[in-house]
């Protein structure tokens, strides 16, 4: 199998390659305009990219006055994996080095079966993309799994929805198992990250990415990088307290934010008020389809049912309270709400915007956009291919 074995020898070189992924193929004369070097000492880097193979001529450039200067772009050849892995579903796709996607797949998985049924399949999933033409192999892969990760490493700690995933080598196996560098982080980060390259946050800095599935987290952002903290678990915002000595949640305390709201909580919820004839519409779903989901309350809602909207905004009202406490400690330029239980649409970012416009104080809120994201479940993918690319397009 093949796979990229040069790497950046300094950081100007890192730079370009960046420029090249972020703004696709560009003339020398441009990236001269974008990077503190002299015309010499460009032409000496970019040639020495040239000779690497990560990067390639591309015809001449428009003209801009006396001799064309000639385009150059990342190798079209290079290939990045993104693995979004999500407790109960696994995004698997391929992207180019300029990380535009070529093929995307999703299969249902339960993450509580464990690493190894978990990475069968991936690698099936994988192998399915491969197959289809798209990929000889892979260059580098990014893997996201839902909790946290001691970065360095890339391995699962104490994750509270993932039994039998602490300490398992993630980034070990599966680099063997696919013949390439792989980078592992929170799938929260990775939305993030896909939001900032290719959603939302293109033009942010520094902003917070809010996740609601199965469980909730918040990536963070400051000055265009992933914040993680000291081992890993900064964001972990599901498991702050929203309610005093509220319902007991799987991490072993009582009243956190994700033991309220979010997709198991409220399937959970709209269980018992269909049981308990408050919602005929969510009764009606329940005797179709025997469980009710997120998608089933959603449903419930834009058909008008009092009862599932009351639960979209009750779950709304909490998660912005929580959020108004972040805004006011972190002042981000941007909050932006992605996962699973956004197809809840407007009546929750209209319920999470009350709470935060409510309570955070005015100059932290008076141009703060608080905005649904826009890639959906692309965002995990692509930003596991930034991982990896960020990895691979730094000095070795």
């Amino acid at each position: 199998m093949r796979r990229m074995t040069a790497r950046p020898g300094n950081a100007h070189q890192a730079r370009l390659l960046k420029l090249l992924r972020d703004g696709g193929p560009n003339s020398r004369a441009q990236l001269g305009d974008q990077v503190d070097l002299s015309r010499s000492k460009l032409a000496v880097e970019v040639d020495r990219l040239l000779e690497t193979g990560l990067v390639v001529a591309d015809g001449l450039a428009a003209s801009r006055g006396g001799r064309r200067s000639h385009n150059i772009r990342l190798n079209p050849g290079l290939r990045f994996l993104g693995v979004d892995i999500g407790a109960t579903s696994i995004d698997v796709a391929v992207t180019n080095a300029e990380l535009e996607t070529l093929g995307h797949i999703n299969q249902p998985m339960d993450v509580r079966e464990g690493p190894v049924a978990v990475f069968e399949q991936v690698l099936a999933m994988a192998a399915k993309l491969r197959a289809s033409g798209l990929a000889e192999g892979f260059d580098g892969a990014g893997i996201g799994v839902p909790g946290p990760v001691r970065f360095p490493e890339g391995v699962p700690v104490a994750p509270p929805i993932m039994p039998g995933w602490d300490g398992f080598p993630v980034r070990e196996a599966l680099s063997q198992e696919l013949g390439c560098p792989v980078m592992v982080d929170n799938d929260v980060n990775l939305m993030a990250m896909g939001e900032q390259h290719a959603g939302v946050a293109r033009t942010v800095g520094d902003f917070l990415c809010v996740k609601i599935g199965t469980g909730i987290g918040c990536g963070i952002v400051v000055g265009g990088e992933v914040y993680r903290g000291t081992t890993g678990s900064a964001g972990d915002i599901g498991h702050i307290q929203a309610v005093p000595d509220g319902r007991p949640c799987a991490c072993g305390n009582r009243g956190c934010l994700e033991a309220h709201f979010s997709g198991a909580a409220l399937a959970r919820d709209a269980m018992e008020a269909a049981q308990q004839g408050l919602s005929a519409e969510l009764a009606a779903r329940l005797e179709a389809n025997g469980g009710l989901t997120a998608v089933d309350v959603a449903a419930a809602a834009a058909a008008g049912d009092a009862t599932a909207l009351e639960l979209i905004r009750e779950g709304g009202d909490r998660t912005g309270q929580v959020i108004a406490g972040l805004v006011s400690f972190f002042n981000p330029g941007l909050v932006v709400i992605g996962g699973g239980v956004t197809g809840l649409g407007h009546t929750l970012l209209a319920a999470i915007r009350t709470q935060v416009y409510r309570q955070s104080l005015p100059l932290a809120t008076g141009n703060l956009p608080i905005v649904l994201g826009e890639l959906g479940p692309a965002a995990g993918v692509i930003g596991a291919a930034r991982l990896i690319s960020d990895h691979l397009f730094s000095p070795a």
